[in-house]
């Protein structure tokens, strides 16, 4: 963890962190992917320590911790369970835009510093598919309530979550990053779970899909000023969701690391003088690329935190690389992981089997590293980006 260069503050909330994810979280990570079900226990024990007020301001009961913090604890989290791990930056993101807009988002903050609301994203749509950015729904408004119509697709602890920011375009407006944010609450009527989750990997993000039909809110609900959805996603949210991704999959990496050595130097060949595996050089050499990649993916990571604590002309470049590079080194790690421990892996005796299916989630998980790769050849040749 050193390469996240944090100060004692720091290091104690991520100490803390690892923990809680040693003791609560882990011993539960195998049972959440063959059951695909929700992790309640990990998320009632990161809420009892704390840490769903990770990103809430000091001042308002919160540990007032930022985007470093955030990301070494997501990729502590994310070595023993990624699906938890996925939860808690949905969260984190959604509480940005609490703390982004708290003249709507601090009448919650006690309940979640208390760890008694959970937040979410509610933003890909089936018309818009991986263009988060540009919702198919549209806001209306009658007798001074906001109405909402909208079909979203895997929304990330769908009815699990206490609140969802939810995007459509504004009433009355005519382009598709004529956005806006508002919260929806569990109960809230018309509001439901559309599907079930049976994901290859991340299997108990509980990401579903949800229909609001004539759901109807308070116009202060808003989390963002008017028509200002888009930039509030690109500004506020991006950069949590970019880079929590990125530290997701350098922490899914670190564990196929670990599970992969661990298999190497204690399983051992009967015809050889009972000479461990990594006896091997080919097995050595695979090894060896995958702590390159992690090691690598991270430095990445800590490169764009620096860059975005102090902003430059690079900054938007490397949010939009972080997620794509941590997807990439995630999916070349954990293949080298199933090549080196071969059948043992395969027939799941390892827990790198489910490191390699979740690897595979952040990698389509929207925007796609496909989008975001043409974002980056955009952005590099002097085009406008949407």
């Amino acid at each position: 963890m050193s390469i996240y260069r944090l100060n004692a503050e720091q290091a104690a909330v991520v100490e803390r962190a690892r923990k809680v994810a040693d003791e609560e979280i882990a011993p539960h990570a195998a049972d959440v992917d063959a059951k695909g079900r929700f992790p309640r226990e990990g998320i009632d024990a990161l809420g009892r320590a704390g840490f769903l007020g990770l990103n809430i301001p000091k001042e308002k009961g919160g540990m007032g911790q930022g985007l470093r913090v955030a990301s070494a604890v997501l990729d502590e989290i994310a070595q023993r369970d990624a699906s938890l791990a996925m939860v808690y930056k949905m969260h984190l993101c959604g509480c940005a835009c609490y703390v982004g807009f708290p003249q709507t988002g601090e009448e919650y903050f006690p309940k979640i510093v208390a760890g008694k609301h959970l937040s979410t994203l509610a933003w890909s749509e089936q018309g818009s598919r991986s263009h988060f950015w540009a919702p198919a729904s549209q806001a209306t408004e009658k007798d001074g309530k906001v109405v909402l119509n909208a079909q979203k697709s895997w929304v990330t602890s769908a009815g699990e979550a206490d609140g969802y920011v939810v995007s459509t375009r504004t009433a009355g407006g005519t382009g598709p990053t004529d956005t806006m944010l508002y919260l929806v609450l569990k109960g809230d009527s018309d509001v439901r779970v559309a599907g079930a989750w049976n994901g290859l990997g991340m299997r108990g993000n509980a990401s579903n899909p949800m229909v609001l039909e004539n759901t109807s809110i308070p116009s202060s609900r808003a989390l963002c000023k008017k028509s200002e959805g888009f930039p509030t996603m690109l500004g506020v949210v991006l950069p949590w969701f970019n880079l929590g991704n990125e530290a997701i999959s350098v922490g899914i990496a670190e564990a196929a690391v670990a599970a992969t050595t661990t298999h190497l130097t204690s399983r051992r060949f009967s015809d050889m003088n009972n000479a461990p595996l990594s006896d091997l050089p080919t097995l050595r050499a695979r090894l060896a690329q995958m702590r390159i990649a992690t090691d690598t993916a991270r430095a990445h990571l800590s490169s764009v935190l620096d860059s975005v604590e102090q902003p430059g002309p690079q900054t938007t470049l490397m949010v939009l690389e972080s997620k794509a590079v941590g997807a990439d080194a995630a999916l070349l790690v954990t293949d080298l992981g199933m090549k080196a421990c071969g059948g043992a892996a395969f027939s799941r005796h390892l827990s790198l089997e489910r490191n390699f299916r979740d690897a595979r989630a952040g990698y389509v998980m929207a925007p796609t590293s496909d989008v975001l790769q043409e974002f980056i050849g955009r952005a590099l040749t002097g085009m406008q980006l949407f």
